[in-house]
Formats: structure tokens, C-alpha cells, sequence
């Protein structure tokens, strides 16, 4: 036995190259399999995704020493919310458009747009993602959450919703996978947008290198879509002049409270608090989210730290 194991151990090792397995290989030698199908006439309630996959952010990035496969979004915990590939959003007078695709591969879309519409461009930035028009502003950047871009019209600063129409048709007609993403337009991407960081009073907060406004109308949109199971976590109450939302949360000390400390506790049902997160902008692009009870129950380090982990995991 003790020589199976040392044989064992030695061969999983080993690699092609190497002692370690590089998996990048994998994903440019994998082949599409056709899709399981299941009997006709079943119980489709019985049937559902035990183990979700993850999308991939990006695309396979080749580079003159080999290759680097993307990293798969992170699944945010009780369950991802299922989003369209293009969606609206409004802060105040503000309008504009959320594609579910990376800059890189919006831009070309983009310019398709204005010359199918026959709009006279007048000048193109590449790196900055600008397209002007006698028209008005086209506009595409990097969005909140990676993998996403933010699409603008705008005439003379404020937003042509005509041309936000025909782009929201433009784009719904396209998958995400349209369009390969040009090197051009990969230079308007950026890279990780959020960093935790404890303070010296104990507080853990989120900084995000990006402008208020922008924070606040996708935190709103993914809140309403997240936040609406009863008794563990709803959205009461959002103040887009205050840029704070109310929320009812479950926290983690409540959920894993044990046995004998319900039977000590007071209280014995499990219940959730009111807790108010709070952005705060500190500067043209930077804002701080923090969670800050709204209750007389106890909210502790650890409590903030999951629920901000769960909020940001939405702007991901």
C-alpha cells in the first residue's frame, strides 16, 4: 500500500510540461458536445441546476508566451440573478444603456450602428470609445461589473432617448457573442473595480473607483432584483438624492445562530434587522459603500463584512 501511494502521488504530478497540470490547454482543446436532452413528459419541477456554472468574463487572451483562459464571474451566494443582455438604466435626467458584453466587443457594434443609421461621423476615438456625430455623442465604457459596458447618446450632454430606442433594438438583435472584441476597444476596458478595506475603527467599508451616480443606479437595479425574499432579505426604501437604500436582511450571526443559543436567547425566532447601506462619494470617481445598522440588534464586524460581500458581488 505505502508504494501505490507514493506511485500514485507521483503520477498525478506529472504534467505535460511540467509537475503541475496547466489547465489553460483545456479550454483551447475542448469541443462543443451536443446537449443532454431529457424524456418527453417529465417532471420538470424535479429538474434544476444543482450546480451552476459560472459565465467566463472576457474572452481567451493570447499573448506571444501562450494564452491565459478567462476567469468565470463570481456567483454571488443564494443564487445569481438572471439579467438580460441589454438593459436601461436612470439616474435624475440621466439615461443610458447596460450591454452585457465587454467594451471590446460593443465598440464594432457600435460603429456598425452609426453606419447602418447612416449617422455622419466626425471624429472616432478608439481608446476612448467615442464616436461624435453631426447627430449627437455615441459613447461606450467600461461598466460597473466586469464583463459589462455602459452605452451613451447624448446630444449636447443630455440623452436622445429616440437614439437610446434604436440602440436597445440594435443591441437586443445581437448576442453577446456577435462580435469578437477588437484590440482597439480592448483598450477601453479597465480592470478590478473593488477593494474592501477595514478601517482603524473596526468598519469594513468598499471602495469603488467609480462616480456616485453611476454606483447608485446599479446597486438600485440589482437590489430590486435580488433583495425581495421575505424574511431573509427586501429592499424597504432607495433615495437617490441621499444615494442610500433601507434594506431587511438576515445577517450571518442571526442564520448560524445554534441550537442552545436560540434556547438561551430571548428570542427564539430567527428574525432579520433593518440595516442602511450608505454610498458616499469621495471624489469625481471614487465612492464608499458601508452597511450601517438601522436596528437595535446586534450587527457586528463580521455581519457588515458579509452582507457588503454580497452587495458588491453584484456589481461584479
Amino acid at each position: 500500500m505505502p508504494l501505490v501511494a507514493v506511485a500514485a502521488l507521483a503520477t498525478a504530478g506529472c504534467a505535460r510540461e511540467g509537475f503541475y497540470d496547466d489547465r489553460n490547454i483545456d479550454y483551447v482543446e475542448a469541443q462543443r458536445s451536443a446537449p443532454l436532452v431529457l424524456p418527453q413528459g417529465r417532471n420538470e419541477q424535479r429538474y434544476r441546476d444543482a450546480m451552476p456554472v459560472p459565465e467566463a468574463s472576457g474572452s481567451l487572451n493570447r499573448r506571444d508566451d501562450g494564452f491565459e483562459a478567462p476567469s468565470p464571474k463570481r456567483l454571488v451566494s443564494g443564487g445569481a440573478v438572471e439579467r438580460d443582455f441589454v438593459e436601461r438604466r436612470e439616474v435624475g435626467n440621466d439615461r443610458w444603456l447596460v450591454i452585457g458584453a465587454d467594451p471590446g466587443m460593443v465598440w464594432p457594434q457600435l460603429q456598425d450602428f452609426a453606419r447602418a443609421r447612416g449617422l455622419q461621423v466626425q471624429s472616432s476615438d478608439d481608446a476612448r470609445g467615442v464616436l461624435e456625430t453631426a447627430q449627437g455623442r455615441l459613447s461606450v465604457r467600461q461598466g460597473l461589473r466586469a464583463g459589462d459596458s455602459e452605452v451613451r447618446c447624448d446630444q449636447n450632454g443630455r440623452p436622445v432617448a429616440a437614439c437610446l430606442d434604436a440602440l436597445e433594438q440594435h443591441f437586443s438583435a445581437r448576442s453577446a457573442t456577435a462580435s469578437a472584441a477588437s484590440l482597439a476597444g480592448q483598450q477601453i476596458a479597465s480592470e478590478d473595480r473593488l477593494r474592501f478595506e477595514q478601517l482603524a475603527s473596526g468598519e469594513w467599508v468598499v471602495r469603488i473607483p467609480l462616480a456616485i451616480d453611476r454606483v447608485w443606479a446599479e446597486l438600485s437595479h440589482q437590489l430590486e432584483a435580488d433583495f425581495s425574499v421575505e424574511n431573509r432579505r427586501v429592499l424597504l426604501e432607495q433615495n437617490p438624492e441621499q444615494h442610500d437604500f433601507l434594506v431587511s436582511y438576515m445577517t450571518a450571526s442571526e442564520r448560524d445562530r445554534g441550537m442552545l443559543q436560540i434556547i438561551l436567547s430571548p428570542d427564539v425566532r430567527q428574525m432579520p434587522q433593518e440595516i442602511r447601506l450608505v454610498l458616499e462619494s469621495d471624489g469625481p470617481e471614487r465612492t464608499t459603500l458601508r452597511a450601517v445598522n438601522e436596528s437595535e440588534r446586534r450587527f457586528t464586524e463580521g455581519d457588515a463584512r458579509e452582507l457588503l460581500e454580497r452587495v458588491s458581488g453584484m456589481l461584479r
